[in-house]
């Protein structure tokens, strides 16, 4: 279970600041999915909140093992 959080949780680090960089810099979206978990007109504030709820996954899992 921990390694399963572990994996969703860099995937949203990943996702959230690819996201963040292609907002900010006009670029091309590695992860084309976290276009459809944040809502249209919030992608900074949303992008942020993925790559904190990553974060928020991935801390615990790894301190574990």
């Amino acid at each position: 279970m921990k390694t399963l959080l572990g994996y969703l949780g860099f995937v949203l680090i990943l996702g959230g600041g690819t996201g963040l960089l292609a907002d900010h810099l006009g670029g091309f979206r590695l992860f084309g999915f976290v276009r459809f978990l944040v809502p249209d007109g919030h992608e900074t504030a949303g992008y942020a909140v993925l790559l904190v709820l990553g974060a928020l996954l991935a801390i615990p899992s790894a301190r574990r093992g």
